[in-house]
């Protein structure tokens, strides 16, 4: 029975709220040159492009809702403590949506960033992102027009990467929801995990690029699979 949960979630995770992952035929990402709207550079290039494909995102975000998945995990992260006592869940997504929180989790890692947040590609500041962007906005704290989205592009070092490694380095079980396994250092946590003598498992709709490297595997749409895999894990508790 583990203690310390550490899970991570992808775009599997959402997709079954009606937002796309990388791999979709004809979603969202597909529509755009991820070398234009993912990249610093493509940023130094065409700023208003990059705005309009995030104020995009950002509305198809707000036009989405939780589903069974997000539910069951933020029951996870905020009933586990009680139920095992002592033990903790670090809920680390790659997702830049907000469906995590809206579903009730209490504290989430976004280790690309987050659609409802702008930075300042001058001073670093960061704020509240209104609906929509634009590369004419002032930086709230410097002034200067070089507002982008604060989200982690290609080639960009993830955020919190302390925080994910010590949670990685006393976890009892690391378990990967919805992820491609194609994207690092995200697709290496399971390797560190299971170096750090923690068991692994993915649950995802079909096996990952890396799933040969857990030790368990569960697979079918997210908003089945996790509530029940929760679920699991409460009674397995209250039957210690």
């Amino acid at each position: 029975m583990p203690q310390n949960i550490v899970v991570l979630t992808g775009a599997g995770v959402s997709a079954e709220s009606g937002l796309g992952t990388f791999r979709d035929t004809g979603g969202l990402w597909t529509q755009y040159d991820l070398a234009e709207v993912a990249t610093p550079g493509g940023f130094a290039r065409n700023p208003a492009l990059v705005h309009d494909f995030y104020n995009a995102r950002r509305a198809n975000m707000r036009a989405a809702a939780p589903n069974a998945a997000h539910v069951a995990l933020a029951r996870l992260q905020r009933d586990w403590p009680r139920a095992r006592t002592g033990g903790r869940v670090t809920l680390v997504t790659q997702n830049i949506d907000d469906l995590h929180e809206r579903g009730g989790a209490p504290a989430v890692i976004h280790m690309h960033g987050e659609l409802n947040r702008a930075l300042c590609a001058a001073c670093d500041a960061r704020w509240e992102a209104p609906p929509r962007t634009d590369p004419a906005d002032a930086c709230p704290g410097c002034g200067a027009a070089a507002t982008r989205p604060d989200v982690v592009w290609f080639g960009e070092v993830p955020y919190h990467m302390p925080v994910i490694g010590a949670a990685l380095s006393t976890a009892d079980l690391f378990v990967a929801i919805g992820t491609s396994g194609a994207v690092y250092p995200a697709a290496g946590f399971v390797a560190e995990a299971t170096a750090q003598g923690a068991d692994t498992l993915e649950i995802n709709l079909d096996p990952s690029d890396t799933a040969a490297a857990f030790a368990a595997h569960i697979h079918g749409p997210a908003s089945a699979t996790v509530p029940a895999w929760v679920s699991g894990l409460f009674e397995a508790a209250r039957a210690r």
